[in-house]
């Protein structure tokens, strides 16, 4: 083998394997009494704090702070103050207790000797998100970690901390030689009397999104559409679901019209792979009464731009153009994890949008699946020519009850909603309720738009029986892409997820990381909970 597809190989297998989240235990007892507090291995202990509740006042303690300074013997509330501690949600003040000298005992030998007062904001969920993602990124390197955190006990505070802390934990798996920086602590310990179940969920909607960044991160000279295929069937076989892959063969045949197209500039060729979750009754029966949720998601490995080329700053970032394919394939790998009663479908279409002598070109007239003519006008308009194919057949073969898109679509949508909120576009008002609560409940906002009317006919064509793109830009970008894409999903129950936005950040954020977020994975995990 060269020595090229030798290095290849090695970095290959750094991202053909998960990522391993922390371990997160819940263990009875309190800062008062917990013998954990002196147990081998136990460095860091993490402890509430809130804002002061008037001005002039001092940090309001919470669960386990007075505790914690009865047990040490000191004043954590001068600390605090001296230390400049807000306690507000995210804010993490280390204090380093030394070591006694010589023989001299200190009130705190045998405890943890770092000591860190949280801020804890309200309380809320959503503050608390914030608090675990802010734990996790101070401990970095620790063994193992306490904390009696988890705002006022209940079962959806206990989740949003450690959803918090498993997130923010996240590294992207490197090919670096060096000696990697200093991982998430071993153990996060919540001290009390904590839902076990909560944490459970917690992590399984923080894997979801920890495997799409994984996907999304890789780099596309390996996460080329055969790869990603392999890797979805490998997947879907480990969590015994049924998949199926179409080769280029197979997409010329079923006439996969976009698909094709987009991918006929590359060297790597297209695929499509759909992956299907179906619930079973006590009997151990498929449930016959489960609705069936499909959920479309754009796949492309890397965007050059075709021959409408985009410039070579716009190009930096498409390996993570696959993003949506990514969270579809992660919802329902969760969906079979947590046995939800409802049937999940995740469609995936995988192509590399290249330029060369067979390229696709502006002006093209393409036949997606089900026959509907497309007039090409921006090869660099190529997530809705793969999404067109997958939805049309999604409508007409698997008979889902709902249909659901998400795909880091446009820039429009980027620029008029920033890098928060992903761009909801929907007909269906219970289908809009339903992600938007689920938006709220994981953080993973998303923001309806309209579904304009008055801007259909920009995607008029007199040669083919729509264009893709207006031939003339009247604005609202993201308005005319979602009316293209409704036109291949019938009469069906349908939402358009545009997450070019928050699909990637330029810096670490509470809980998003630097890169591929993750984001819409726990946002469609928890939708489907709602629809189930």
């Amino acid at each position: 083998m060269p020595r090229s597809a030798k290095a290849l190989a090695r970095a290959a297998r750094v991202w053909d394997g998960e990522t391993v989240l922390p371990e997160v235990v819940v263990a009875r007892g309190s800062v008062a009494d917990s013998p954990l507090l002196t147990a081998d291995h136990v460095d860091v202990l993490a402890v509430p704090v809130a804002p002061a509740p008037e001005e002039g006042d001092g940090l309001e303690p919470r669960a386990g702070t007075v505790d914690a300074a009865v047990r040490y013997g000191i004043d954590l509330a001068e600390l605090a103050e001296r230390g400049r501690a807000t306690g507000a949600p995210g804010d993490a003040h280390v204090v380093d207790l030394p070591r006694a000298h010589g023989r001299r005992e200190m009130p705190w030998s045998g405890l943890p000797e770092r000591v860190i007062l949280l801020g804890v904001g309200d309380g809320t969920p959503a503050d608390l998100r914030k608090a675990g993602a802010a734990l996790a990124r101070a401990t970095r390197g620790a063994s193992r970690v306490l904390t009696p955190v988890a705002g006022h006990g209940g079962a959806e505070d206990a989740a949003a901390f450690v959803e918090g802390y498993a997130l923010a934990a996240y590294r992207i798996p490197s090919g670096q030689t060096s000696a990697p920086e200093p991982g998430p602590a071993d153990q996060l310990v919540l001290l009390g009397e904590h839902p076990e179940s909560a944490v459970v969920d917690a992590l399984r909607g923080a894997r979801a999104t920890w495997l799409t960044r994984d996907l999304t991160n890789a780099p596309a000279n390996i996460k080329d559409p055969a790869w990603f295929a392999a890797r979805a069937t490998a997947l879907a076989d480990d969590a015994g679901l049924v998949s199926r892959t179409w080769d280029l063969a197979d997409l010329t045949a079923d006439g996969f019209g976009g698909i094709l197209a987009v991918g006929a500039g590359s060297a790597s060729e297209p695929r499509l792979v759909t992956v299907t979750y179906d619930p079973v009754g006590p009997d151990g029966e498929p449930r016959s009464d489960a609705r069936h949720v499909v959920l479309v998601g754009k796949g492309i490995t890397y965007d050059t731009g075709g021959i409408s080329i985009k410039p070579r700053e716009a190009m930096v970032p498409m390996k993570t153009d696959m993003a949506g394919a990514a969270v579809a394939l992660a919802a329902v790998l969760g969906a079979a994890s947590a046995e939800l009663p409802v049937r999940v479908t995740a469609v995936l279409p995988l192509a590399e949008n290249h330029f060369s002598g067979t390229s696709y070109r502006p002006g093209d007239v393409l036949r997606v699946h089900g026959g509907t003519t497309v007039e090409v006008s921006n090869t660099d308009a190529e997530g809705r020519l793969v999404l067109a194919d997958a939805l049309a057949y999604a409508d007409a073969e698997l008979e889902p009850d709902v249909l659901i898109d998400v795909a880091t679509l446009t820039g429009a949508a980027s620029m008029g909603l920033g890098p928060l909120h992903g761009a909801l576009y929907s007909a269906d008002p219970e289908l809009v309720r339903v992600l938007e609560a689920a938006g709220r409940a994981t953080g993973e906002p998303v923001w309806h738009m309209p579904l304009v009317e008055d801007y259909a006919s920009a995607l008029d064509s007199s040669i083919a029986d729509v264009s893709h793109v207006p031939l003339v830009n009247h604005g609202g970008g993201s308005i005319t892409a979602a009316l293209f894409l409704r036109t291949f999903v019938g009469e069906r129950r349908w939402a358009h997820l545009d997450i070019a936005g928050p699909a990637r950040s330029g810096k670490d954020r509470d809980e998003v990381v630097a890169g591929a977020t993750g984001y819409g994975a726990r946002l469609l995990l928890a939708a489907l909970r709602d629809l189930a």
